[in-house]
């Protein structure tokens, strides 16, 4: 049986050629009170280990994960007819993984890191464009590093299930399940 990270791969690599951004998964989380939220965020890494995203570390999402450390994530490539849905426990990647992707990012986006509350409420756009102003000089000639309150995610998973588009909506699901360090495929009714 073929491994569903290999699968996954596979299809991403599909996906690149031909949709915009075939790295934006809908994350979702709940809260602490256990409401449901959902939003699109950006995978970054994709290993035997899981998949990895990044986030301040104070956001509303970060907050959900702390209190739930549980998501599912999913991708939909239209083009494609696909859609991968994957289910796992969250744990925060290591202090080296996230520098090294940090100091991958373009400037402006490391600039940005710094400069977002993200989740908290903004007053006026002004201000945001302040902080940002403030950093650009705070940093100016010099290497950002990573803020202490920005870091990722890795989604280990349990379940991966591959969704493809058929006629009379009698679509094609496999599901992978781990037990143990092995999977165990599926066919699902649609």
């Amino acid at each position: 049986m073929r491994d569903p990270i290999d699968i996954f791969r596979e299809l991403f690599g599909e996906a690149s050629k031909v949709c915009d951004e075939p790295d934006a998964m809908v994350l979702s989380t709940v809260d602490e009170l256990g409401a449901p939220s959902g939003r699109f965020v950006l995978l970054k890494a994709v290993d035997e280990r899981g998949f990895v995203f990044y986030t301040n570390l104070a956001s509303r999402k970060a907050r959900a994960l702390d209190a739930h450390p549980r998501a599912a994530l999913c991708f939909y490539w239209a083009p494609l007819g696909k859609q991968v849905r994957i289910e796992g426990a969250v744990e925060a990647v290591s202090e080296a993984e996230a520098d090294a992707y940090f100091a991958r990012r373009p400037r402006d986006s490391q600039i940005g890191a710094w400069a977002s509350k993200q989740s908290m409420a903004l007053a006026a756009r002004g201000e945001l464009d302040a902080r940002v102003a403030d950093l650009q000089a705070r940093f100016e000639g010099r290497a950002v590093p990573r803020p202490p309150f920005w870091s990722g995610y890795r989604v280990v998973p349990h379940t991966i299930e591959f969704w493809t588009r058929d006629v009379a909506r009698l679509h094609v699901r496999e599901q992978y399940t781990r037990s143990g360090d092995e999977w165990i495929q599926t066919l699902l009714y649609p």
